[in-house]
């Protein structure tokens, strides 16, 4: 998330704030650079600058990263949000001061095809949103340069109390003719040996890991401050300018988090698991 992006045929189509997504930015940033480290070399050459494109690119803070490794490439980024692509742009379009140039469009990632051959797709943690995924791999695989990159983070935490939990309240009497399915968990996000799987199928050079971030949040309830960025987002647009609900579901979904994730004198500890996966088109 950076940014996440909706799948199509959601119902509702989450909306997003790219403020209160970036209130933890530097946390929701540290995978990205990490998944940037472990890039290797681009098939690039002397006046072909790399062609990157952003899958999900959300509010455009970790895609102005990719302008800092490669100050000279022409770098796309993709959302479904308006959202987000309007902060996005308002803060980071235009040219880089390394020769190249950053933008900003539109595109549903359930059915986007590369319309260009990249040098590097990358994508952080969006993939989550788009159930048929898995079967977009060779296609944009197929939009690679030969010895260009496809490299992206997903989160790995959906069996975490921060979404159990979610997924439990939402299925409640209380809340089932509302919310029902809106809290359950991205089976669709594969496990790092079933994306190791995929991609060495497609002939590709592999890289998988999966990290759990230990992630020390401080302020008032700041799990549920995290979670009304990314996870709530389908919740809070379902019960829409209905205050009096929203107040009432934030309220539960609150004490449980806290029940589950306990305040420390330092502040809240909130382990996050995350998977990584790096395919390198063989030339």
């Amino acid at each position: 998330m950076h940014s996440d992006t909706a799948a199509k045929g959601a119902a509702p189509t989450p909306t997003w704030d790219p403020q209160q997504y970036l209130r933890h930015a530097d946390h929701r940033a540290r995978p990205f650079l990490d998944l940037l480290g472990r890039i290797q070399a681009l098939p690039t050459a002397p006046g072909r600058p790399a062609r990157i494109a952003d899958l999900g690119c959300g509010p455009g803070n970790v895609t102005a990263l990719l302008a800092d490794r490669w100050p000279d490439a022409a770098i796309t980024g993709f959302d479904l949000s308006p959202e987000m692509l309007r902060r996005a742009t308002e803060e980071y379009a235009g040219p880089t001061p390394g020769g190249g140039s950053l933008g900003f469009a539109p595109a549903d990632l359930t059915d986007w095809l590369p319309e260009q051959t990249y040098d590097l797709i990358v994508s952080n943690a969006a993939l989550q949103w788009v159930p048929g995924h898995p079967g977009s791999l060779a296609a944009w695989i197929n939009g690679l340069r030969p010895g260009g990159t496809f490299a992206f983070q997903v989160p790995g935490n959906f069996t975490a109390p921060s979404h159990a939990l979610l997924h439990a309240l939402c299925d409640t009497p209380r809340w089932r003719s509302r919310l029902s399915g809106l809290g359950a968990g991205h089976s669709h996000v594969l496990e790092p040996a079933e994306y190791l799987e995929r991609f060495t199928g497609l002939g590709c050079a592999v890289d998988v890991w999966e990290t759990t971030y230990y992630q020390l949040l401080t302020g008032p309830d700041p799990v549920l401050d995290w979670v009304k960025g990314t996870a709530l987002r389908p919740v809070l647009t379902a019960l829409g300018d209905d205050r009096v609900a929203v107040e009432e579901f934030l309220a539960a979904y609150r004490d449980l988090l806290r029940a589950a994730y306990p305040a420390g004198p330092r502040g809240t500890v909130f382990p996050f698991r995350r998977i990584f996966a790096i395919a390198r088109k063989e030339n």
